[in-house]
């Protein structure tokens, strides 16, 4: 199959590149010329594609979906367009009784305080939904690990941000051991920032903790408790993570939940005012202040950055759902099902959503300009239907005694954090597409 495969791609290529020579020939009409350079376009885009990854495996295509006509590639007026007809960030939950596609006994990423199903959670329908777009002839398909894993052989990708990022990559882990186990990687020895390989892949994933994105300084524990409040520097992003991601290819960067706490601001190491600090003589500007710098700063960083040429995905933020009560105050999230598509975000969520929203559309301005590559992976409202995902008092023993008893903030694994990875693959196939497009351009330039 191997060896066909290259005879096929070999026998195109001296059927295509003499055609090519025709459309550069001064003998020929204008019409005739675009009438080569459309036959030839449409030869390529419809042959290289399907034969190509023979040459890697030739049981490609045993391993693959049929493809989604949402990308499908299209040949307008001689020019090669990419058209992304429908926003699959727009949709419903739907019952899909094939999931889960791992358990709490096949996958050793899950943490103990995500490991609902150990902990006694009894209701199995949570995991029984996928996410169905409005609009999209073939949906949202369910992670294909394969193609997944095929799609980035020999990249790199990393997690920045708080424990719900965290949550997101382990929700990865677990889905791609379908396929394989990763081998830890780690150049550090902080659980805080691992890394992990498939080396049957060359793919290396990482985490980086960075709650706030900018440089922050933790309460100082030694004091007493009414003054817990973190140091926020919102014009300067947080080393850790920027001095780094010039190594990946592809960086998801969230966050979200560490700046509903207390915390003093700084601009030009000065402090310009907090959030819930109650101290004196220091303007309280709300917690949406700082978010907003927070992420500017952040996108301003990357922007600015000689070493980072991959794609940057901003995943917008997931909301927790307490009710009843703040988290602190009895708040739970016991309910069983997704909400109905119309459900409300609360004002909190919405403003939080909205600030990230224009944060990254004015980055990404200044990146076409740059030629830099942001992405956006919007899966807020997706999100914020899943009340009934979250581990609640199933994320450990009923006599702990741990900080968040309630835990409506992370997401039971397996569960519905899992469909944030359908999300990223649709993402990561339209870069692809992309890049051929680019590739198509060019041949016939």
């Amino acid at each position: 199959m191997l060896s066909l495969s290259k005879s096929l791609l070999l026998s195109l290529s001296l059927s295509i590149f003499p055609s090519m020579e025709l459309v550069h020939s001064a003998t020929f009409p204008c019409k005739q010329k675009l009438l080569i350079a459309v036959t030839i376009a449409t030869s390529l885009l419809t042959i290289i594609p399907l034969l190509y990854p023979l040459l890697e495996d030739p049981n490609f295509f045993l391993k693959q979906q049929p493809p989604s006509q949402s990308s499908i590639i299209n040949l307008e007026n001689g020019i090669v367009t990419s058209h992304d007809s429908c926003d699959i960030f727009s949709g419903e939950w739907v019952p899909n009784p094939e999931a889960p596609y791992y358990t709490n006994t096949t996958c050793w990423a899950i943490h103990e305080h995500q490991n609902c199903m150990k902990f006694g959670r009894p209701d199995t329908d949570f995991i029984k939904w996928k996410w169905k777009p409005y609009g999209c002839e073939d949906g949202l398909p369910v992670f294909d690990p394969v193609r997944f894993l095929e799609i980035v052989r020999g990249k790199t990708m990393a997690f920045v941000g708080d424990s719900v990022s965290r949550n997101h990559m382990q929700s990865l882990i677990c889905l791609l051991s379908q396929v394989e186990y990763p081998m830890d990687a780690s150049v550090k020895n902080d659980d805080y920032f691992k890394r992990w390989t498939y080396e049957t892949y060359n793919f290396t994933i990482a985490a980086f903790w960075t709650p706030h994105l900018v440089k922050s300084k933790e309460p100082d524990q030694t004091q007493p408790k009414h003054i817990d409040i973190f140091d926020l520097y919102l014009d300067e992003a947080d080393e850790s993570w920027i001095a780094d991601i010039g190594d990946f290819d592809f960086v998801i960067i969230s966050s979200g939940h560490w700046h509903y706490r207390p915390s003093v601001y700084y601009e030009n190491r000065t402090i310009t005012g907090c959030h819930y600090c109650q101290l004196p003589n220091i303007t309280d500007l709300t917690m949406f202040y700082g978010y907003r710098k927070a992420f500017r700063t952040a996108f301003k960083a990357i922007l600015e950055s000689e070493s980072f040429k991959g794609v940057m995905y901003l995943r917008s933020f997931a909301p927790s759902h307490f009710e009843g009560g703040l988290w602190n105050e009895g708040g739970d999230c016991l309910r069983k099902q997704p909400y109905r598509s119309n459900e409300t975000q609360d004002e909190t969520t919405m403003k939080l959503h909205k600030i990230q929203l224009e944060e990254f559309w004015r980055a990404e301005e200044e990146a076409k300009k740059k030629g830099k590559r942001l992405r956006l992976l919007d899966t807020t409202q997706a999100m914020w239907l899943r009340p009934d995902g979250h581990p609640s008092r199933y994320g450990h023993i009923p006599e702990a005694n741990v900080t968040l008893y309630n835990d409506c903030v992370h997401w039971c694994l397996p569960g519905p954090i899992d469909n944030l990875n359908d999300f990223l693959l649709a993402m990561l196939k339209r870069e692809e597409d992309k890049g051929l497009l680019a590739q198509v351009r060019k041949m016939l330039s």
